[in-house]
């Protein structure tokens, strides 16, 4: 059964909140997502942080919530939850590693987003109302899969999200 803990996200800015989306690092944090996430006020994890010190680096730039993926192993993973539950502006978003996992119905429990990584595959989908993010990973590339991360921006009256593909040189 997943472990669930509640945070509450406190806005910097009056109009709207904005969060980066982050997944599936497994061990590698690269400078391009640096840089995409220094105007955010937080960072979500959804798992496969792959090493301690990648949550250590995001902390630099701005306060960290994760959750633990199927390849977070070891003393270091131990104390970081498989769910999360966090309030954002009055909107409640949920995040797992793996969406197959979700241990509750987003729409029944009045959930506005949910955040999932392992696929590796950004997208973002609406369902029952339910806004469904996968920020892809923005650590070693996959297939053929771009490197990715996700942004929400929270409101008072709603949450957005876009798809930040990442440039990566050569």
């Amino acid at each position: 059964m997943a472990s669930s803990i509640f945070h509450t996200v406190e806005p910097e800015r009056p109009d709207r909140t904005v969060i980066g989306v982050v997944s599936d690092t497994h061990g590698l944090l690269r400078p391009e997502a640096l840089k995409h996430l220094m105007e955010v006020e937080s960072i979500i994890h959804a798992g496969d942080i792959g090493a301690p010190n990648i949550l250590e680096k995001l902390a630099t730039v701005a306060p960290v919530r994760a959750v633990r993926g199927n390849n977070d192993k070891g003393a270091w993973a131990e104390s970081i939850p498989e769910s999360l539950s966090l309030q954002v502006r009055g909107h409640a978003i949920h995040v797992v590693h793996d969406l197959a996992q979700i241990d509750l119905s987003p729409a029944a429990a009045g959930v506005s987003v949910v955040i999932s990584g392992h696929s590796h595959k950004p997208k973002l989908e609406q369902r029952e109302g339910v806004l469904f993010v996968n920020p892809g990973s923005i650590g070693p590339r996959r297939f053929r899969l771009p490197v990715a991360l996700a942004k929400l921006y929270v409101s008072d009256t709603g949450v957005q999200a876009e798809i930040v593909e990442l440039r990566l040189p050569g």
